[in-house]
């Protein structure tokens, strides 16, 4: 691969493209790896849904909605269980909390008006119900809250219908299970009504609501409620509220019969995305295929992509809109199993500035960007007479990349709750490109990596992860000029030692820990595997640590 940098033609494309990996330096020592990732990729293969924990949130929302729907007393005992020792539901710090624990609260405010006669599982469900109370309560009142989807709907529509079951329940003479929930600071009590009147004003619910449809579901007229043709926007608590509606027809049956089989799927319980296949099958290919996958695996890969690469554009599970991010992982995963496709879908979301990850977007991400960035170049890598249409994309879009990272040398994503995974995704989109500014980026991450290293030798925002480590592992790896600094040869190598040791202690450990952002924090167990997989992979083809100077 020629690596000087010319100012146009062939040469320059090829230098821009993604670097194939080095060669394995010990080969034994990665046999292991090399057939869990085969493992890996024959049991994602054969999922029709995906490996995904289920959702208090998702849960607690069709527990409320469809009391129809076989596997109820699992759910209830779920929620039962789910609930911390502070009251709450959830997983993250307790700005993360508010979500969950609203949905929780009103499902079993919601089964207790249902079924209100006294009983030892009335009993815990309303004492549940008060210490979720008292959590709601005990919460800061003015966040800062987290960026997922659609909370500013989703949080004020769960604190109204919580109000209106607690005015119920004290309207029926029953004793008080706590204080009333207010809208938080930051929410506005209006924004449900807002959106469906936008709704209405344009005569239908966007595709773009459908996955977050219980937000405003009560609110619209008969007239504008979508007829899904299996699970709503590929979500079950949409779907749930879809069916607690108006409306007859064979959509009827098929969105039930979808609930039916996603709730069985995941043992009476619900993810917050059902199926997630495309997006897992991306995200477990692209994390693979980087490190040197082994031959048996590449065929597989291959066929994902010819299934999934669509020139409209891809979506990440049925009933979504199309998305940058899913397209350009799909033309990034074709690349590096040399089944290049052409990027032509992901022209349809440039702003001129940067990839909108999907039409309609109100904030942008900085992952889903850097991953087009990738794409592009890959692509480059087997098309290098691309490069008159391709290199200004990737010169602006590396521009706004760069020009995004923080003053401590990371980056932060909608899409993740962790700083580690934008980090990595901009830092490898940037490395190798031509001019200071990216190298620049990529050298200022790798320190902010180094200077926040746990003593375990894990990385992670609230505790060493091995998810985490993994992507702090891939960013010190993307970022070899580091090593050729005075005195930071010997930091990384001691850093990716410790980074190795704690992965090989820790590969087997699960659950992993619960980091995504969707409507509230989840953990797509697949995915994080391939993750971590693929960085003890690469940490593989370093020199034995007996033979490093």
């Amino acid at each position: 691969m020629n690596d000087q940098h010319h100012d146009a033609g062939p040469a320059r494309a090829t230098a821009l493209a993604e670097r194939r990996p080095a060669a394995d330096a010990r080969p034994a020592a990665a046999a292991p790896l090399n057939a869990a990732a085969d493992a890996l990729i024959d049991a994602v293969d054969a999922d029709p849904w995906g490996s995904v924990r289920p959702s208090p949130y998702e849960t607690a929302r069709v527990l409320s909605a469809a009391p129809w729907l076989p596997g109820e007393p699992t759910r209830i005992a779920y929620l039962l269980n789910e609930q911390a020792t502070d009251g709450s539901w959830g997983d993250g710090p307790p700005p993360y909390r508010l979500l969950p624990t609203l949905s929780a609260v009103e499902a079993l405010l919601a089964v207790l008006e249902r079924e209100p006669a006294a009983g030892d599982t009335a009993d815990r469900l309303a004492a549940a119900a008060a210490r979720g109370l008292a959590a709601l309560a005990g919460l800061p009142p003015a966040g800062p809250w987290p960026d997922t989807a659609a909370a500013e709907i989703l949080v004020p529509g769960l604190v109204a219908r919580t109000a209106e079951r607690l005015d119920r329940r004290a309207a029926a003479g029953l004793p008080p299970l706590g204080p009333r929930p207010a809208v938080p600071g930051g929410y506005h009590a209006a924004a449900p009504e807002a959106v469906a009147r936008k709704c209405a004003a344009a005569g239908g619910v966007p595709v773009k609501l459908h996955h977050t449809f219980e937000g405003v579901a009560h609110l619209l007229p008969d007239a504008l409620l979508p007829a899904p043709d299996g699970l709503l926007g590929s979500s079950p608590a949409a779907t749930a509220a879809r069916l607690a509606g108006p409306g007859s027809g064979p959509w009827r049956q098929r969105a039930a019969a979808a609930l039916t089989a996603a709730a069985h799927r995941y043992g009476g319980l619900l993810p917050e995305a059902a199926p997630i296949t495309v997006f897992e099958r991306l995200w477990v290919a692209a994390a693979l295929a980087r490190p040197g996958l082994p031959p048996v695996g590449v065929p597989t890969l291959r066929r994902w992509v010819d299934h999934l690469y669509d020139p409209e554009g891809v979506r990440g599970s049925p009933g979504l809109m199309i998305d940058a991010d899913d397209t350009a992982m799909t033309v990034l995963v074709a690349a590096l199993v040399d089944r290049p496709r052409d990027p032509a879908p992901l022209a349809a979301f440039d702003n001129g500035r940067h990839y909108d990850c999907y039409i309609g977007e109100d904030t942008g991400s900085l992952s889903a960007n850097a991953h087009a960035l990738q794409a592009l170049r890959a692509h480059l890598r087997h098309h290098p007479g691309t490069a008159d249409t391709h290199l200004p994309v990737i010169r602006r879009v590396a521009d706004w990349t760069a020009g995004h990272q923080r003053p401590e040398g990371h980056w932060t994503d909608k899409w993740h709750a962790s700083p580690y995974y934008a980090t990595e995704r901009c830092a490898t989109a940037l490395a190798g490109l031509p001019g200071p500014r990216a190298e620049r980026a990529v050298t200022a991450a790798a320190d902010w990596v180094l200077d926040t290293q746990h003593p375990d030798g894990s990385w992670g925002v609230w505790g060493g992860t091995a998810e985490e480590t993994a992507y702090a592992v891939k960013t010190l790896l993307s970022a070899p000029g580091t090593a050729r600094r005075p005195g930071h040869a010997r930091a990384l190598d001691r850093a990716l030692d410790r980074a190795e040791d704690f992965l090989a202690a820790t590969a087997d450990s699960r659950p992993h820990p619960a980091l995504w952002h969707d409507k509230t924090l989840y953990a797509p167990e697949a995915m994080i595997r391939a993750e971590v997989l693929a960085a003890r992979r690469l940490l593989h083809t370093r020199p034995p640590r007996e033979h490093r100077p």
